[in-house]
């Protein structure tokens, strides 16, 4: 019995020891591990720390010790691309909002700019939410592009967050009542001031929610604005519409086109058919060409002179020269004739025998009518 007692006691101790083993095993690899966690806790704060010291000091003190390499050439040897600037937006303008505009342009596109132009400036006066403006699909050129198509339209939103809210459509609700015809439309008077858009266009505003004004050419009048209308329709016009990134690629490269062969002259001669229809300018022309300016100025609704005197025009200095006028005018301002001349123009009416002279009197001649800049 007491051997028996004896072994039961002795396994009992080596039992107690196995466990005392176990638990000291356990202890000890849970000190390892806390102590790798508390190191990589350290390491890491070492780390921050020393990153917000380098962003303060570092000019004068971090960036003036040894090192194997820095950050240039970390940056190099890795080929980032650089960090794009950061955009700063003008803070939003808080207003009560007095309803929606909407505006479709018509004209060519320097007509539509300044309409634009015109709508934000109203838009910022009426406390209305202006959306994105329509381009005029219907002229002369039917041209088929939207705002976006030619105009940053993020950049034209967001530049003038400050002075109107611009939306590109809009909202849900208020495009189903458009739909459903239940707003209001009218083109604005032509070359009226702010008091009309405030006691005209705004109560019809405040009655229907939604308000299309379907033209826009010179429906603002230039004098006798308020200095803060002027300011912003300058701030639109130089800041807010910038042409898309394609369309600015496209103008660097015909200017870098035209600066590799000296000095060039751009000359815009506003000779196109449609400006000579519209204006009635006939003069110089055959009858034949007279016949079909006439028809064109006749085929236009919208262009509401008719009946258009060309001599009386021209006294009054509202006709374009002519190519053969222009050759005179540069020759006479002492334009040396080798000058490289872009022409920044549409078509020219009759170009072979209008350009004629201009292109004897002055040979490097280069046109935006075709591809690669198409010579005389």
């Amino acid at each position: 019995m007491c051997r028996v007692k004896e072994l039961e006691w002795e396994m009992g101790a080596k039992s107690r020891v196995e466990k005392l083993k176990n638990a000291m095993v356990c202890r000890s690899r849970m000190k390892v591990w806390m102590m790798r966690g508390m190191t990589s806790v350290l390491v890491w704060t070492c780390v921050v720390q020393l990153m917000a010291l380098e962003e303060t000091w570092g000019p004068r003190l971090l960036k003036g010790w040894p090192s194997c390499f820095s950050h240039s050439d970390l940056s190099s040897s890795l080929q980032l691309p650089p960090a794009p600037p950061k955009l700063v937006l003008p803070p939003k303008r808080v207003y009560k909002n007095n309803g929606y505009l909407m505006i479709s342009c018509n004209g060519g596109l320097n007509q539509m700019r300044a309409a634009i132009c015109d709508m934000v400036a109203i838009a910022r006066f009426l406390n209305v939410t202006l959306i994105v403006p329509e381009l005029d699909k219907a002229s002369f050129w039917a041209d088929p592009s939207e705002f976006q198509d030619i105009f940053d339209i993020d950049h034209f939103i967001a530049s003038l967050r400050d002075e109107v809210r611009i939306l590109k459509e809009l909202p849900p609700r208020l495009k189903t009542r458009v739909g459903l015809g239940m707003f209001y439309s009218l083109p604005p008077v032509s070359w009226s001031n702010i008091s009309y858009y405030l006691h005209q266009i705004l109560p019809l505003v405040q009655k229907h929610k939604v308000v299309h004004l379907n033209k826009t050419d010179a429906r603002l009048a230039n004098n006798g604005l308020p200095l803060e209308i002027q300011k912003l329709r300058c701030r639109v016009n130089f800041n807010a519409l910038r042409f898309t990134s394609q369309i600015e690629e496209l103008g660097r490269r015909v200017v870098r086109i035209l600066r590799e062969k000296g000095p060039f002259l751009v000359l815009h001669l506003r000779y196109e058919m449609d400006m000579l229809a519209f204006s009635g300018c006939t003069h110089g022309c055959n009858d034949k060409e007279a016949e079909e300016l006439t028809r064109m100025r006749y085929a236009y609704p919208w262009w509401k002179e008719k009946i258009i005197d060309s001599k009386v025009k021209r006294r009054e200095g509202l006709c374009p020269l002519t190519p053969e006028e222009t050759a005179l005018i540069l020759s006479a301002l002492g334009i040396d004739r080798n000058v490289q001349i872009y022409i920044a123009a549409g078509q020219i009416y009759g170009e072979e025998r209008r350009m004629a002279t201009l292109a004897a009197a002055f040979p490097n001649l280069v046109s935006k009518m075709e591809e690669a800049c198409f010579r005389y």
